[in-house]
């Protein structure tokens, strides 16, 4: 399973600044991608913005969205165009996971209703492919094309129907950053769906977890969470929240036997301190950069 680290891009309060430091560090503390998360209404950057940040400042390290909402993002071209812009910046490190958006302020200042958005959806994706397949074309030409199958594209969903989304329209799966229970039930269903298909090999699985080591690392991320999903949400969310270097080394265990081929630990503090933190904890489980402990 590949390890890699969340940027504090959706951390209120965090540097902007050191947005590209962050990632440096983390590409050379040996995290296999750098990651963003997506709310309209909040204290965050742009996802795509940070990652644009983070591809000017590392070489080789997998960019990912998990996930980007599509929902309220209303221009499928313009969408296209800026996730094409990222994944040209990065030299072709960009993978996008996408979702409708489950955050009803955002659809709301966007005048965008919640119901009816599957069909949306995938006519969405539908026109985006198109861009990075260059065939939308203007007076002086197409939008250059895109290599075949880039950028990398995950699709998130916790339904049937978004599980054969997923298995027919992207290289797999982006599950939800708590809730081992859904994961198991999600990597089921959409390699079911994968093989109904009737794709060869196996979708990809993507799983976060929301982290913080070190002093008052509970309280901070308790803080954070708490912000972030409402406090209610707590009791069901902060179970998964990893602030022990045990419950990592559990956590790993556990989301690598559920099935996930990745798992991106996400930031409760935008401190810089936390990556090495975290890259240490996971050095002492004898964690590379390439491969699970012995």
């Amino acid at each position: 399973m590949r390890i890699g680290i969340g940027l504090p891009a959706a951390v209120p309060g965090a540097d902007a600044v050191s947005t590209g430091d962050w990632a440096a560090e983390s590409e050379e503390r040996g995290f296999r991608s750098l990651s963003v998360i997506d709310r309209l209404v909040y204290d965050n950057l742009d996802p795509l913005v940070a990652l644009a940040a983070a591809a000017a400042r590392t070489e080789h390290v997998e960019l990912l969205t998990t996930v980007l909402n599509v929902g309220y993002r209303r221009n499928p071209v313009v969408l296209a165009k800026q996730i094409d812009s990222v994944e040209r910046l990065s030299g072709g490190r960009l993978t996008v996971g996408l979702g409708m958006g489950g955050w009803p302020e955002d659809h709301a200042v966007s005048d965008v209703e919640m119901t009816r958005r599957g069909a949306a959806f995938e006519a969405t994706l539908a026109a985006m492919h198109e861009v990075w397949r260059g065939e939308v074309t203007g007076a002086s030409g197409p939008i250059p094309a895109l290599p075949q199958g880039r950028p990398g594209v995950l699709l998130a969903g916790l339904v049937t129907a978004g599980f054969a989304r997923a298995a027919a329209l992207s290289d797999g799966w982006v599950a939800p950053s708590f809730g081992l229970d859904i994961l198991k039930e999600g990597v089921e269903a959409v390699r079911r769906e994968w093989a109904r298909a009737g794709r060869r090999g196996r979708p990809r699985v993507i799983v976060e977890r929301y982290f913080c080591l070190g002093t008052g690392a509970a309280e901070t991320a308790e803080k954070y969470v708490a912000h972030y999903y409402g406090a209610e949400s707590l009791p069901r969310i902060f179970p998964d929240v990893v602030t022990e270097e045990a419950h990592l080394r559990e956590e790993i265990r556990r989301l690598a036997g559920a099935g996930a081929d990745d798992l991106v630990l996400l930031p409760c503090s935008g401190e810089s301190g936390q990556i090495g933190l975290l890259a240490e904890a996971l050095d002492g489980m004898g964690w590379g950069s390439e491969s699970s402990p012995e």
